[in-house]
């Protein structure tokens, strides 16, 4: 049995790493000949890109653009398939705030962790609503994930970030309270919220691992997709801590992100090439054309369709 580790994407499991979960809990991980270690993150420790960096992970989940940040630095990780078709991210207030739109956001706190594509993306949904994104005041929330409950207490009027799939579903607000509205409705471009990757080395050492890690994952994301049951099942022995309907409806919401045309792992030259170029327009990247060299759908097995 070959030893893999992968890193997960956020401090605990979540309904995104359902195919991993799927996998494992049916053997279909051992079956292959591998013994696959499922873990999160210490976040003194870095991202999990930085694991993947340091080789004390084989696989990693993580955002697109800071894998195309890495690689731009000259780190040889890899993307090797992708987990969402779609952006997870929301702008989110309460009824009460009287926001109705980004615009709305002129002269109004709205809390997200400041990082320089935070406040690239922030700016660009106010001005594609028409606002003046100078006015938008930002409250540094830092790691910290703000929700409706904080919006109502006062702490910010809205907040960046949260996903549609799972933040959003949590809180003591009533459902005629909450207003949110995904990025990619509201002028984000479109792009691979999460991708799975590895270090270039290991597709050189180890491709027969990559492949059979790939194949296993992508039979446990289409099992997930077909019969969330299923998921929901592997999910209780890992969070039991999470309201069994919240983890229902989050997983009804995010599995329609992990396939295109009914396919799962494609990294798809619409999504990357179109976000590459928005993120060197706001000065995130130098060169738009690193996703290029950055992502592989080489080691990607034939039968991952629904």
């Amino acid at each position: 049995m070959s030893h893999v580790r992968v890193m997960l994407e956020y401090l605990h499991p979540w309904t995104n790493s359902a195919g991993f979960f799927v996998a494992a809990g049916e053997g279909w991980y051992r079956d292959a000949g591998l013994d696959v270690e499922l873990s999160v993150v210490d976040p003194s420790r870095g991202d999990p890109l930085d694991y993947l960096s340091r080789h004390e992970a084989t696989f990693a989940v993580f955002p697109t653009n800071r894998l195309l940040v890495r690689r731009e630095r000259g780190q040889r990780l890899i993307g090797i398939a992708s987990i969402n078709h779609r952006a997870m991210e929301t702008v989110q207030t309460a009824v009460t705030t009287g926001i109705r739109r980004p615009r709305d956001l002129e002269g109004r706190r709205i809390a997200f962790n400041p990082t320089p594509r935070g406040v690239a993306m922030v700016r660009h949904l106010v001005a594609a609503d028409g606002g003046d994104p100078d006015r938008v005041i930002t409250v540094d929330s830092g790691l910290r994930e703000l929700g409706i409950d904080d919006i109502l207490a006062g702490t910010a009027d809205a907040t960046f970030g949260n996903y549609w799939a799972w933040d959003v579903l949590f809180g003591s607000a009533p459902a005629e309270e909450r207003l949110y509205w995904p990025v990619d409705e509201i002028g984000a471009p479109r792009f691979h919220s999460y991708l799975l990757g590895t270090q270039e080395s290991t597709l050189d050492r180890n491709p027969r691992l990559v492949r059979a890690f790939l194949d296993a994952t992508a039979r446990g994301y289409l099992a997930a997709v077909e019969s969330p049951d299923t998921a929901l099942t592997a999910f209780e022995r890992h969070i039991p801590y999470f309201p069994r309907g919240v983890l229902r409806r989050s997983l009804s919401l995010i599995s329609g992100t992990w396939t295109h045309e009914g396919r799962w792992g494609d990294q798809r030259a619409e999504l990357l090439g179109p976000y590459a170029e928005w993120l060197c327009a706001n000065d995130v990247l130098a060169d738009a054309d690193v996703w290029r060299e950055a992502t592989t759908n080489e080691f990607l097995p034939e039968r991952s369709r629904v």
